[in-house]
């Protein structure tokens, strides 16, 4: 049994099979030319290649047509351009002197930092992201390659490519999980693969990625303690689980201005009254409201459901756990970007349930060819697993890319540029929510009307917004709806914007300096003599 120092090879390891895999190798296929074919090395590549092409015109393309969002794009952007002028993560979006690491502990999105300082601004992140989720590709890629063969790797590209999980992440911002997407892709194939020590060196930067990512550690942990080496297991395990809570009961409240876990109300007591009865009802509530059976299921879906043969698809556990329990609804469906982490565990999952009938049925006799049992229930596990993908896709947002209003700039799109245009550099601004990433790489920015308050993101003071105090403030009346709100308006009403707008206008001295297409400029004016009230 091998043990953790025994994986010398973890960085080549993912991809190049060694000799004492488990699974046989895959014989070339009938009419075959091998010296003509690709090479065999460079074919997850190239899908990583083909999908990071498709997720970053989906992003780009967002963000040029004002659908990027100040939570949570504007509020990444601040927090790296924080970390590229070699400072802590302070996001004036999230509040006054806001410290990021203290709504959720992320450390690991400094390593941006760089690329930020030779290329400022949103376009980074957004790219990065998309790089980032379509490398996550190479390790599942050749895994597939390597136990089912090549044209199954394609296969298994497409159904990780374009899975909705996926796709939901790209097409709302930037966040932390896309750092996480290619760790666990690699972590969950290594465990595939036995090689104990690799999957453990690359689980374990998730600590570093997100607080509850310690709880995918651990389900690592409990994962080799089953299957592989039981002592590294149990470490491997109480070292997430201890991450996590040092990281949600120390750390976060160490950074947050309110001293408490930012979140931690989302796992509260909830509509029971009391800890206990919210243990007691928890299996009840993990699948009510109806949204998240209909979520459980869509998450194991692009397999065509098989993951569920395969042990590695207890590791989706811990995420499923704390979204189906939470009490706050984003996180029980389908749209954002909570379900990106999953994706690859369900893809690995597919595999691993596939690879059995090489290893173990009639494919593992001498003679097996194209035409046996084993290899038919494969092709069509496959192409089952592609349709249900197929049937997903457009209700999904990698299918924007087939709607002609992605082409077209159109005028409200322009007009935007036009007035942010008169903002000057370094000056402080106040602006609604689709017009704050347009801001954040040259200016100082928060969201107009005030949100939050007093860094209480779940609390809608609509009765007591302070008064502004950005040099600038710019409000977009027309902002168009865009995957997956319906309105642009978030997080207040366009009735109270507009009051707002106007009383920044009567009460608080701000003048008009242009209005176009529905966006309106405002500047604060000359302070108003003691006494003067609007």
């Amino acid at each position: 049994m091998r043990t953790f120092s025994d994986n010398t090879a973890v960085w080549r390891g993912v991809l190049r099979p060694r000799s004492s895999d488990s699974a046989p190798a895959v014989a070339p296929e009938p009419g075959s030319r091998p010296a003509a074919r690709f090479p065999a090395a460079l074919l997850p590549w190239a899908w990583a290649a083909g999908l990071f092409a498709l997720y970053a015109t989906v992003s780009v393309r967002r963000h040029l047509l004002i659908r990027t969002t100040g939570y949570d794009l504007g509020i990444f952007e601040q927090a790296v351009r924080a970390y590229a002028q070699f400072g802590p993560p302070v996001v004036p979006l999230r509040g006054e002197d806001f410290n990021l690491l203290g709504d959720h502990f992320h450390p690991a999105i400094a390593v941006l930092a760089p690329l930020y300082r030779i290329w400022p601004g949103p376009l980074t992140l957004l790219l990065a992201q998309a790089a980032l989720l379509a490398v996550a590709v190479v390790p599942l890629a050749g895994w597939a390659a390597e136990v089912l063969g090549r044209r199954a790797a394609h296969a298994v590209a497409l159904v990780y490519g374009l899975s909705w999980g996926i796709a939901s992440a790209v097409a709302f911002d930037f966040h932390e999980v896309a750092l996480a997407v290619p760790l666990v892709s690699a972590a969950v194939v290594a465990l595939g693969r036995r090689r104990w020590g690799a999957a453990v060196l690359w689980a374990a930067p998730l600590v570093l990625v997100k607080e509850d990512l310690g709880l995918t550690l651990a389900a690592v942990g409990a994962y080799l303690a089953w299957k592989g080496p039981r002592r590294l297991g149990l470490l491997t395990a109480a070292a997430g689980l201890t991450a996590s809570a040092v990281e949600i009961k120390l750390l976060l409240p160490a950074f947050n201005p309110a001293g408490g876990y930012a979140h931690g109300e989302n796992l509260g007591e909830g509509a029971h009254g009391s800890l206990l009865a919210t243990i007691a009802f928890a299996p009840l509530d993990a699948l009510r409201p109806d949204i998240k059976a209909m979520t459980l299921v869509l998450v194991f879906a692009p397999s065509a459901l098989l993951a569920l043969r395969s042990p590695l698809a207890l590791l989706a556990l811990p995420t499923l756990t704390w979204r189906m329990l939470s009490q706050n609804a984003f996180h029980w469906g389908t749209s954002f970007h909570y379900s990106a982490v999953l994706m690859p565990i369900v893809t690995a999952g597919l595999i691993d349930a596939l690879r059995h009938w090489r290893t173990t049925g009639p494919a593992a006799e001498p003679g097996f060819g194209a035409r046996s049992p084993a290899a038919r229930h494969i092709r069509a596990s496959l192409v089952t697993a592609l349709a249900v993908t197929a049937v997903i896709l457009p209700s999904f947002p990698l299918a924007q890319l087939a709607q002609r209003a992605t082409w077209r700039t159109g005028e409200h799109a322009a007009a935007a540029r036009a007035v942010l245009a008169k903002i000057p550099d370094g000056a402080t601004v106040a602006a609604t929510n689709r017009l704050v990433p347009q801001l954040t790489a040259r200016t100082e920015v928060v969201l107009f009307p005030t949100f939050p308050v007093d860094a209480r993101l779940y609390e809608y003071a609509r009765d007591r917004l302070p008064r502004p105090t950005a040099q600038w403030i710019v409000h977009d009346r027309e902002a168009p709806p865009a995957w997956p709100y319906h309105a642009g308006h978030w997080p207040y009403p366009p009735e109270q914007q507009s009051a707002e707008l106007e009383r920044a206008q009567r009460v608080y001295g701000y003048r008009k300096v242009a209005e176009r297409d529905g966006i309106t400029l405002l500047r604060m004016g000359p302070p108003r003599a003691p006494g003067a009230h609007g």
